[in-house]
């Protein structure tokens, strides 16, 4: 699949045109180019995801999973909520690595774009006009990795991935199933997380 199949997808998957989704494209596309990797179709490849909640170009984080395969229906791919524009991306058998980071400048100017300022104002991305969202996806896919993006050298990362359970529980309060590695026993029941009140328990 080449660079326009991808972005075409990763459109679709997204559901809008904006400039920072391609840029999370780039960025996944960069750092597998830099690793000699290929896209994930298992877990090949680990990513953590730097971005967090509730800022400006989250949507960098589709572009990611679309271009190295690192999906959280898979679950390679973990958030680390640092609200950084930037990206570690693992070669699992190899036990290598790259970072991945937004350069500065690129990013205060993407900030001061029209589009940015429109969303600013509260104007959802399908709604401003392809007239001022295509160039700047355009000037995204076309520019150099190295203007975009601070790329580190390949270093060793000893990464573990975690096993998966296939062990099944039945909530004895809701009577819903739930995988052992989420159980929780309260009162001598064992429970699922709601149902425990555990995640309460934790923001108390």
């Amino acid at each position: 699949m080449n660079q326009k199949e991808l972005l075409e997808m990763a459109i679709k998957f997204h559901g809008h045109k904006c400039p920072a989704m391609p840029l999370g494209l780039k960025a996944g596309l960069a750092a597998m180019k830099k690793l000699g990797a290929e896209r994930a179709s298992n877990k090949e490849l680990f990513c953590y995801l730097e971005t967090g909640p509730d800022h400006a170009m989250m949507c960098f984080g589709d572009g990611v999973q679309v271009a190295t395969g690192c999906t959280y229906g898979k679950g390679n791919i973990e958030k680390l909520n640092y609200s950084k524009i930037g990206i570690i991306v693992i070669d699992v058998k190899n036990k290598k690595a790259v970072r991945m980071s937004i350069n500065p400048e690129f990013h205060k100017m993407a900030i001061g774009s029209q589009f940015v300022q429109m969303r600013k104002d509260g104007i959802e991305p399908k709604e401003i006009s392809p007239e001022i969202v295509d160039p700047l996806v355009e000037k995204v896919m076309q520019a150099p990795d190295e203007k975009i993006f601070k790329i580190s050298n390949i270093f060793d990362y000893d990464f573990k991935p975690k096993k998966s359970t296939f062990e099944l529980h039945e909530c004895e309060k809701c009577g819903e199933t739930v995988f052992a590695t989420a159980v929780r026993l309260a009162e001598g029941k064992i429970l699922c997380i709601p149902c425990s009140e555990y995640e309460k328990s934790l923001s108390v």
